[in-house]
């Protein structure tokens, strides 16, 4: 695989919606973990948990029961692979950095993981989409977490479907940024 610059992956980078139902292989699925346990986080606290989930049942089981209703998610049955994403609260650090500044540090810490986590899979060939719209209590049950990591995503991973990929158009920067 030839390496890309950049700004290139990123510009490459979309939300897939349509899987072939195969296999991520193991490496890649480390790869992408290594990317995100690397990310950097606030007081170095690496709130993050990763659950990745393979076994064909308990992915049914996350996608079905943990997707919350309202929006139909199909496809991501068929994604090789579906990652969760957990938030480990850690000390006074963040509970007392959050409430003085009002910035959810360790939500901001495991947004940093899981973008390091697509742009690695991203650079593999893989395709991946953020599901937010989870029930955090089923993703709970499903993956074994205790009380203490809070669910905050899904992943979906896999080998994107012959598919035109659709990119919604993006503002301009002179429409996003103030320069002073």
């Amino acid at each position: 695989m030839e390496n890309k610059p950049f700004i290139e992956l990123v510009k490459h980078r979309t939300s897939c919606r349509a899987y072939e139902p195969k296999p991520v292989p193991r490496e890649h699925l480390e790869l992408m973990l290594e990317a995100a346990r690397l990310a950097p986080s606030a007081c170095n606290k690496q709130p993050w948990r990763f659950a990745v989930v393979q076994d064909e049942d308990k992915k049914m089981q996350l996608t079905r029961k943990a997707l919350r209703k309202g929006i139909e998610m199909k496809w991501a049955g068929n994604a090789g692979a579906v990652i969760a994403l957990g938030m480990l609260h850690k000390g006074i650090v963040h509970k007392v950095g959050t409430k003085i500044s009002g910035v959810d540090y360790p939500q901001v810490d495991l947004g940093i993981a899981g973008e390091h986590l697509v742009l690695q899979a991203e650079e593999l060939g893989l395709g991946t989409c953020w599901i937010g719209w989870i029930n955090q209590k089923a993703v709970r049950e499903i993956t074994g977490w205790p009380k203490a990591v809070v669910p905050i995503g899904l992943i979906t991973v896999g080998w994107p479907a012959a598919k035109e990929r659709k990119t919604r158009p993006r503002y301009s920067l002179e429409e996003i940024t103030t320069w002073i």
